[in-house]
């Protein structure tokens, strides 16, 4: 988590918090995270210049890989920063090159040793968060501003098929245990069964690798990646229950290993922090409604720990994770607007936390 914030009149309660995250995906695109982040300088720049000193410190924040791009899962610094992950179990996490966490922090550090740190686990009075929908709601209902209710539950998994080398000229197809044959039988019958459970069900294989991934072998090993999601806890329990059984029935004669990453349930957003940014939006005369994120935030880490709400803006398309990603300077300025006046309002609160 790196920060920059501006101190209040009393130093001892709980700062408030808004930013988002800087990583992205091998194609994402220039506003995931990004945007809230700058809204949140810019929002904190905007209330500083008006000279008045906020009643508790402000601290803006730029959350450490929430995508899992890199270093899989995602989410590291804000559950880092709420408790929810150990920091050596974030440290022992690798990326595709062998290098772990803690060396890429290491040598972070190293390259800027003047850097300031402040100790994890502060109490946090409350934390705001702009972002991009990543979806098409919002610019179907022409809508400026959407005020979010919550985010939808995940669940991923790891999932490893293992089977047995053997030559692709002289092996009889009777007698192999071809991974990538058992991986073709579970991913069709996973797509046929999770991804029609209901309308709003969302199942992904993400990433898959095969080993020896060589032209005249046949696969001993397929490790995969699964990415599940849906408003409701109860669909979502029994989805993620019925991937393990569906991978034990379909992976024969290979074995399967289904190891479980995130457990993150459907949770509900702060709704003083909601009316706050909806009455924002109309004093400002900026369309908006309620909206269920279906993507993943670190707001979702922090609503744990203290009040906490996300602003969206459209984007283009609703296109997200990829490089034409956009959003429309003026519902950015729009967003940022409107994340300012709740900070400000937040700001000379003589209390938000009760």
């Amino acid at each position: 988590m790196r920060r920059h914030g501006r101190s209040g009149r009393d130093r001892a309660a709980p700062p408030l918090l808004l930013g988002s995250h800087l990583d992205s995906q091998p194609t994402g695109g220039k506003f995931d995270g990004a945007a809230g982040v700058m809204a949140a300088l810019e929002a904190a720049v905007s209330l500083a210049e008006q000279g008045e000193k906020p009643a508790r410190d402000l601290i803006v924040v730029a959350w450490m890989n929430e995508e899992g791009s890199r270093f899989a899962p995602g989410m590291m610094g804000s559950e880092a920063f709420t408790g929810e992950r150990g920091m050596d179990a974030i440290r022992a996490a690798r990326d595709a090159d062998g290098i772990s966490v803690g060396e890429a922090l290491d040598r972070l550090h190293q390259a800027f040793p003047d850097m300031p740190h402040r100790p994890l686990g502060f109490a946090a009075g409350a934390y705001l968060e702009l972002h991009i929908e990543q979806g098409p709601v919002l610019e179907a209902a022409d809508c400026m501003i959407g005020v979010v209710t919550g985010i939808q539950g995940k669940k991923t998994f790891q999932v490893v098929v293992e089977g047995a080398e053997g030559h692709a000229g002289t092996l009889a197809q009777q007698e192999r245990r071809d991974a990538l044959a058992a991986f073709a039988e579970v991913a069709s019958a996973l797509h046929a069964e999770i991804g029609a459970i209901d309308a709003d069900i969302k199942f992904t294989i993400g990433r898959v690798a095969v080993v020896p991934n060589a032209p005249s072998v046949v696969p001993s090993r397929v490790s995969f990646s699964i990415d599940l999601r849906h408003p409701d806890n109860v669909v979502l329990d029994a989805a993620g229950a019925r991937i393990k059984t569906l991978c034990q029935e379909k992976a024969p004669p290979c074995s399967v290993t289904v190891t479980p990453l995130v457990d993150a349930p459907s949770n509900v957003f702060d709704q003083r922090l909601r009316a706050s940014i909806a009455e924002a939006a109309r004093k400002q005369r900026y369309s908006a409604m309620a909206i269920l994120s279906a993507a993943g935030h670190d707001a979702r880490h922090l609503a744990k720990v203290c009040p906490a709400a996300m602003i969206f803006i459209p984007c283009r398309d609703g296109a997200s994770h990829v490089e034409h990603e956009w959003a429309e300077p003026d519902h950015v300025a729009a967003g940022t607007a409107v994340l300012a006046q709740v900070l400000r309002e937040l700001a000379f609160a003589p209390a938000i936390e009760a």
